[in-house]
């Protein structure tokens, strides 16, 4: 069944990118939500592999923006929250909890090749889920790749198990400070049928 149209509209039609937002808090409960929505979205094997690092304080903040690209520390800095999207490095040593099936984690920890492939693909889809259930739960988005990630790395993931992937502000958008809408790729440009 197609959703309704106003949801439509709140997920992709009328959403845009947040370059600015509103002095409002996010609450936690409604972060928590979030995440409750974007973790029931499939990963392969469920592995789950996307964390996320709410950065909701000044401080929190401050340890973030050396890393940032000029551009993106002022709207960085309005935003109420700027999530972290990292990849859990170690994923599956929760496979004997989140799949049906034995020997999976056994399986990703004997190839590293197949573990880093795995999570990074699916740690960015989880980063896109969070996405569209941050917007279904009433929140603007700015994702963010203009960032430097070894050095927020090292700032907050100095062991290594998570690796930043890229960056989310949140919070509820400053419409003034939105960009025109850049054109899409059509349906003939970007999709083939076979």
């Amino acid at each position: 069944m197609k959703i309704a149209q106003a949801s439509l509209d709140q997920l992709f039609l009328n959403a845009r990118t947040a370059n600015g937002f509103l002095d409002q808090p996010v609450p936690l409960a409604l972060l928590q939500e979030a995440y409750d929505l974007a973790k029931m979205a499939p990963t392969s094997m469920n592995t789950q592999p996307t964390r996320y690092v709410f950065l909701t304080t000044p401080e929190a903040k401050a340890r973030l923006l050396p890393a940032l690209s000029p551009g993106n520390v002022d709207k960085t800095k309005s935003a109420p929250v700027t999530v972290i999207v990292a990849t859990d490095t170690k994923f599956y040593e929760h496979m004997p909890q989140i799949w049906h099936g034995a020997g999976a984690k056994e399986n990703f920890e004997g190839n590293a090749t197949l573990a880093t492939n795995t999570a990074n693909r699916n740690g960015t889809l989880g980063g896109a889920y969070f996405i569209l259930a941050a917007r279904a739960v009433g929140l603007d988005c700015g994702p963010m790749s203009g960032v430097d990630l070894a050095k927020v790395n090292a700032e907050f993931f100095p062991d290594g198990r998570y690796s930043a992937n890229f960056l989310i502000n949140l919070g509820y958008a400053d419409h003034s400070k939105e960009f025109k809408r850049n054109p899409r790729l059509s349906f003939e440009q970007a999709c083939q049928v076979l």
